[in-house]
């Protein structure tokens, strides 16, 4: 059958792959299991239930939810009606919370549980326009988002004409939906999003990695994020069995059960679980933990395009049986590949995990283009080059401007930005072209590689041009460093603010006989910063003079989505670090209290 709209997804997958576990999510201790009649049935009911409630194409419907089969359900149910749906993470401030169901016009919020609630139900009566909330937990005493589909299915035989006639007539160039994007600086924008925007980037990727009917997915990123979004679709047109994880700290416990095929995820995730195998790693002793750390040394060398001499592939194969082999084990035992995107990706990392016989792919996009514009892929023999996020989609034109800007055209970017039309002129130019606002290049004339953000770039007081990204993820390679901020716009050199891997910090300390409080006090031990200032000085000698780091601060609270230091996927908030740790870089810079402007630092924005 033809897929120009989302929705068209929900009818193939009855027509073509009509199995019992289309989608499952784990209800107490049990996996609930939903098959695509049931998926198909449900969101019918539920466009039925909106339409008895006087929706009609156009309208808002804001879901603040984790990630479950339900929220498939809405999705396709609104889509079908022409409803816009607007998904929202549910780890914003009440601020934004406001600021995004206002804007965007609601009328209707379904929320995941009681504590959302409450905490937008004071909210909603203030807002004129936003008339239902329901929770998608049961609960005696809040409205149910069953009572939709319940009036749904009395209404079904009165409704069914009209809501064929309705579909019938939404086009693939329609809006479907609006997400905000979390954004690093000031109130996020509203990307409008439509049918051919997502289902184009379904089709362009569909051919391009080894999944197959039945193959077991786990979920986790939020389906609010648009990357979990598309490839959520692209799984169902697969007709995979989507499994939605219970959270992010029952990730491997899932993965297990489940024994995934394969997932979708964020660097900072991988980092998280790469964390987790080399503390695991240093609990070990003797001939052991040296095999162990020489098999991971190995990895970092692995070359996926290149030929081995036969002295390293020997010891690969010696590394995958006593090592990585356990890493294989950890994914459930049926792990194929990984795609990462939302941020970049440390190269070693992706070596490592291909050594390990596991392939860690990364991609690239935006909210604006639904995502992807570029992705490393199994589908040939030259579709992959670590350290670059892969071949354009063949759909998606690309273009470097004169600045090193990634220009983008296709059925992929955006219809424009929500009540901003001068925002939207902004970034898409007369001729239909997109600004990503990234740096980049290509690589053997294929494969893109980006360099940096063009808003997070900064002069020194020389004039020398310093890419931050670049710079902190070569020193998240690390051990010893977990996030990295580096500064220094308008000063005469470079620093950094340095959150260290405490987990593995606290293993070498043990071995030092080096004795602390807490990590308030480990970060300021003389040992302590010795060993950093030899990790800094290591990736130094591989940084141009100007880009060097030449003070560092280490500080000790997390930096989380939570706090506000990261945004929702996981991305630096630059102006919130700044604000946050603007008496460490007076400091740092020598600047007297009321005097950091000289810096241009915006350390008190």
């Amino acid at each position: 059958m033809t897929i120009e709209r989302t929705f068209d997804l929900l009818e193939n997958l009855r027509q073509n792959h009509n199995r019992p576990d289309v989608l499952v999510a784990k209800r107490e201790g049990q996996w609930i299991k939903f098959s695509a009649e049931d998926y198909s049935r449900t969101a019918k009911r539920f466009s039925y239930g909106l339409m008895s409630k006087g929706f009609k194409k156009g309208d808002k419907i804001a879901t603040i939810s984790n990630n479950r089969p339900e929220w498939n359900m809405v999705d396709m149910g609104m889509s079908m009606l022409g409803v816009v749906h607007v998904p929202i993470y549910p780890t914003l401030g009440e601020e934004e919370f406001k600021y995004i169901l206002q804007h965007s016009d609601a009328r209707m919020l379904l929320v995941s549980d009681k504590a959302l609630y409450n905490k937008l139900k004071p909210i909603v009566d203030e807002l004129e326009n936003l008339t239902f909330i329901f929770t998608f937990n049961f609960y005696e005493d809040i409205p149910h988002w069953g009572e939709i589909t319940r009036i749904g299915e009395n209404a079904r035989v009165k409704c069914k004409d009209e809501l064929k006639a309705i579909r019938d007539q939404i086009s693939p160039d329609d809006l479907v939906s609006i997400i905000y994007t979390s954004g690093t600086t000031g109130m996020p924008k509203g990307v409008m999003l439509s049918h051919r925007n997502f289902i184009s980037n379904v089709m362009a990727t569909s051919s391009l990695y080894p999944l197959n009917p039945g193959d077991r997915i786990l979920s986790f990123l939020p389906l609010c994020h648009v990357f979990e979004r598309m490839v959520n679709y692209l799984f169902q047109y697969k007709g995979c069995s989507v499994h939605y994880a219970e959270s992010i700290g029952t990730l491997s416990q899932n993965m297990v059960e489940i024994q995934a095929n394969a997932f979708a995820t964020v660097p900072r995730v991988i980092e998280r679980i790469y964390d987790r195998i080399v503390s695991k790693g240093e609990d070990l002793t003797g001939l052991k933990r040296l095999i162990f750390f020489q098999a991971l040394k190995l990895g970092e060398k692995y070359r996926v395009n290149g030929k081995h001499h036969f002295w390293y592939g020997f010891r690969l194969k010696l590394a995958r049986k006593l090592v990585f082999s356990k890493w294989q084990k950890a994914f459930g035992g049926q792990l194929r590949f990984v795609v990462s995107g939302g941020a970049a990706l440390q190269p070693r990392l992706s070596r490592l995990f291909f050594a390990a016989g596991i392939p860690l792919l990364e991609g690239y996009g935006l909210t604006e283009t639904s995502p992807v514009i570029a992705v490393n892929h199994l589908s040939k023999p030259d579709s992959l080059y670590i350290g670059t996020v892969g071949p354009v989609l063949n759909n998606v034109e690309v273009k470097i401007d004169e600045d090193g800007e990634i220009l983008v055209k296709g059925p992929n970017v955006m219809l424009g930005y929500y009540k901003a039309p001068e925002a939207t002129e902004e970034v898409i130019d007369k001729d239909g072209w997109f600004h990503t606002g990234d740096i980049g290049r290509f690589v053997k004339d294929k494969f893109l590689k980006i360099t940096d953000r063009k808003k997070e770039m900064f002069k020194t007081s020389s004039g020398k041009y310093i890419a931050p990204q670049m710079i902190e993820n070569m020193l998240k390679e690390s051990f010893f460093i977990e996030q990295v901020m580096v500064v220094g716009e308008n000063e005469k050199f470079a620093s950094a603010l340095l959150l260290p891997n405490f987990e593995y910090l606290h293993g070498w300390a043990h071995d030092h006989r080096i004795h602390f409080r807490d990590n308030r006090e480990l970060i300021t031990l003389p040992k302590v910063l010795k060993k950093f200032q030899k990790e800094v000085d290591t990736y130094n000698r591989q940084l141009g003079k100007h880009e060097q780091i030449k003070r560092f601060r280490l500080v000790f609270e997390d930096w989380t989505a939570n706090t506000g230091e990261l945004s929702p996927t996981l991305k630096l908030r630059r102006r919130t670090l700044y604000k946050k740790y603007a008496h460490v870089l007076r400091e740092i810079y020598a600047y007297s209290e009321g005097e950091e402007n000289r810096g241009k630092h915006k350390f008190e924005e």
